[in-house]
């Protein structure tokens, strides 16, 4: 009877024991559950990102209107033309005029690779650099100099060495319409309508004003080979001072190329107009 009953409390310890594990356990698992249902979900912001804005870099235009191109290359060469026409009586207004047409006022294609800005090929006897551009034909060969200040200089010693523009020197400085038209008819260009262009520049950017600021001044000339002197033979009418003014000499440059004490000349008496040895 006594073992009976052991056995049963035996048993029912051992049913109390089981449920109060399993019990345990399934507690212990559906509190892990709820742990993981109650963490919040926490979502990563986008990150936004901090940078500023780059400011908008303003750029110069990339096309300069012609009239202000114009007025730059004037304001720039203006002084080199006056003095070229100091020392070899091309007027200034014809030369800045020239270039402002050639070089398309400095932003000609020849102009910015090669410096030239009177359009003069190399011919026969230029030893300088060169460079190819197409112009009448393809590839013709043009003078390329290290500073615009040659290419003015070249152009002055271009029409003073040569025969064919000598008559444009007979002309007065200020006449620039004298000298757009003979520039023409010397073969200067093959446009015809090249000293209308010259003309029409001169006069909308008034560069004849250069041209009176050099015949307005004293003038300092420079001596050239000997082999090279001009002279001048007396017209009715002239004085020494119009002849001074006509070549831009002073009045007293010009008596002493001559020998000159006095005013005095007659018609066709012949006149140096540059310094004689001997």
């Amino acid at each position: 009877m006594f073992g009976r009953f052991f056995a049963i409390l035996l048993v029912c310890a051992v049913c109390f024991t089981g449920c109060k594990s399993r019990k345990s356990t399934v507690s212990h698992q559906k509190k892990h559950r709820t742990v993981q249902e109650r963490r919040p979900v926490v979502k990563e912001p986008v990150r936004e990102t901090n940078r500023a804005e780059e400011p908008e870099v303003v750029r110069p235009p990339v096309n300069v209107s012609y009239s202000d191109r114009v007025a730059n290359y004037i304001n720039e060469f203006s002084a080199i033309a006056k003095e070229e026409m100091l020392q070899y009586g091309i007027p200034a207004s014809i030369k800045l005029a020239q270039g402002i047409l050639e070089s398309g006022a400095g932003a000609g294609e020849l102009t910015l690779k090669a410096q030239n800005h009177f359009g003069i090929k190399c011919h026969t006897g230029w030893e300088g650099e060169r460079v190819y551009h197409d112009d009448d034909e393809r590839g013709e060969c043009f003078r390329k100099y290290n500073d615009p200040k040659y290419s003015f200089r070249d152009h002055s010693l271009f029409l003073t060495q040569r025969s064919r523009y000598s008559d444009l020197f007979k002309l007065r400085k200020d006449d620039y319409k004298g000298w757009a038209r003979g520039l023409r008819k010397a073969g200067y260009a093959t446009d015809p309508r090249y000293p209308e262009k010259l003309i029409g520049i001169i006069e909308r950017y008034n560069l004849q004003q250069y041209d009176q600021e050099v015949l307005g001044k004293p003038i300092s000339v420079s001596e050239p080979d000997d082999s090279k002197i001009a002279t001048y033979s007396v017209k009715p009418g002239d004085t020494l001072y119009s002849i001074s003014r006509k070549f831009n000499l002073t009045v007293e440059t010009l008596k002493k190329y001559n020998g000159m004490s006095n005013n005095d000349i007659s018609i066709g008496q012949v006149l140096y107009l540059h310094a004689v040895k001997n």
